[in-house]
């Protein structure tokens, strides 16, 4: 006889409220909720690897009312294999912007990096970034002009930010099925080189200058009848010229 499935009924900060987890589960789902070999609780081994990224701490210092950290660690693997995080991020961030009277892909997308100081873990990737005085990881993210996610990049601090635009540019289109049409930067980013290679992906790079973007940021109204049709990429090139990028 199949052993019943175990439950742990955590109350933690990072545990899935029941809306978050009946947005999740069909992600998650790589088998039958009776498959025989499912000995723990789906749901309770999601909860576990919140917990695991919320806190940083190792996998063996998960508290013992989850399900074990082998089993956390293996199936959090079986997840990324499958592409489930992406696919999700990609449909919530399409829900965001038609909920925000947007085009459920953008046409514009904001590139940066920021330096996070190393812990022993990091190991090898690890390097040291002169201009924050920091040693750790960069990541070099995209988002489109709403701050939702589009594509993200893991190197070494003292990988420079304008080395990486030609990635986060191909991510970029990968995710938006080649619609992003203009990127907004800092002056990380000038030169040719990276120009160039955005530019092989179809995105124009716009260099947004640090003494105009001190300034502050510019609302722009829009027509009422018209946000739906309004592109990312017209309204931030208004905002460029400004020198601001203006959180849509």
């Amino acid at each position: 006889m199949k052993e019943p499935i175990k439950r742990y009924p955590t109350k933690y900060p990072s545990d899935v409220s029941d809306a978050e987890w009946e947005f999740c589960a069909p992600y998650l789902s790589l088998m039958r909720e009776d498959a025989p070999q499912r000995e723990h609780c789906p749901r309770a081994v999601f909860n576990a690897l919140r917990y695991v990224v919320k806190t940083g701490c190792p996998w063996r210092y998960l508290p013992s009312d989850f399900p074990p950290h082998y089993t956390v660690h293996q199936q959090a693997q079986r997840w990324v294999k499958a592409g489930v995080f992406e696919t999700m991020a990609n449909d919530l961030r399409k829900l965001v912007r038609l909920l925000a009277g947007r085009h459920h892909e953008p046409t514009a997308a904001i590139l940066d990096g920021r330096t996070i100081q190393s812990v022993p873990e990091s190991g090898e990737r690890a390097g040291y970034d002169g201009y924050k005085r920091k040693k750790g990881s960069k990541t070099h993210v995209a988002v489109d002009v709403l701050g939702n996610l589009l594509a993200v990049l893991v190197t070494p601090a003292n990988e420079q930010e304008r080395d990486q635009a030609g990635e986060l540019c191909r991510q970029v289109q990968e995710a938006t099925g080649q619609n992003v049409k203009i990127a907004f930067v800092d002056q990380g980013y000038t030169g040719e080189r990276p120009s160039q290679e955005a530019a092989a992906h179809g995105i124009e790079l716009c260099v947004v200058k640090l003494a105009e973007a001190k300034k502050g940021f510019v609302v722009a109204r829009l027509n009422k009848g018209g946000e739906s049709g309004t592109s990312d990429s017209s309204i931030m090139t208004g905002l460029g010229a400004r020198g601001s990028f203006g959180m849509w």
